[in-house]
């Protein structure tokens, strides 16, 4: 297998991305695994590197709140409170359920919810801008930290992606995830954003 490509530009991203690629790169938290949805080889791949379940469905990323709606996702009031809250664009994703009206896009299908972000740092936000819509998850291995530095991921990894940008040290706390697909909101995952931030946006409901 030949080394991935390395110190390279957006533009590589995306070429690697648009022919069904694995990238990785930084984003507003961690390090992640980015590949175009569509591309069932691609998410297979991340898996793989990642020693993780296909059971486990990946997240996705898209660049601005009105993308949401080509998700074919169901915006309820929680939802809205923390799209509107400020903390989106973000370090906070929120797993959202389907909208029986709307429709969505086939690599949805089946699917009951969908862990959503909307990235506030470059240069995933560009590449999602780019691109449309990513599958974007941490650049770990299953139930490890994800390292700050590129050197230590590529170690980590059972294999190598087909492209890396490599932007230096990265963060090591996760985004925060709240899933809004229930009666009442829960944290399960608290991340950048602390619960107590997350509580009072949400309290009355």
């Amino acid at each position: 297998m030949s080394a991935p490509r390395r110190n390279i530009r957006l533009s590589n991203l995306e070429e690697a991305l648009r022919t069904g690629g694995v990238v990785l790169c930084a984003t507003d938290t961690v390090y992640g695994l980015a590949v175009m949805p569509g591309f069932a080889d691609s998410s297979n791949e991340v898996y793989r590197l990642k020693g993780r379940s296909t059971g486990r469905p990946l997240p996705v990323m898209v660049a601005d709140p009105d993308d949401l709606r080509g998700l074919g996702v169901a915006v309820n009031e929680p939802a809205r409170r923390l799209l509107d809250s400020g903390l989106m664009p973000g370090p906070l994703t929120l797993a959202l359920g389907f909208d029986d009206e709307r429709p969505r896009p086939s690599w949805l299908a089946g699917r009951v919810e969908v862990a959503v972000r909307l990235p506030a740092a470059s240069p995933v936000r560009d590449l999602v801008s780019g691109c449309g819509p990513l599958l974007v998850t941490s650049a770990n291995y299953t139930d490890r930290p994800t390292p700050s530095r590129v050197d230590e991921i590529l170690a980590m990894l059972d294999g190598e992606p087909a492209a890396v940008l490599d932007s230096g040290p990265c963060h090591e706390v996760p985004s925060t995830l709240v899933n809004c697909n229930l009666e009442s909101p829960v944290v399960e995952r608290v991340g950048a954003v602390p619960r107590e931030t997350i509580e009072e946006l949400l309290s009355g409901l």
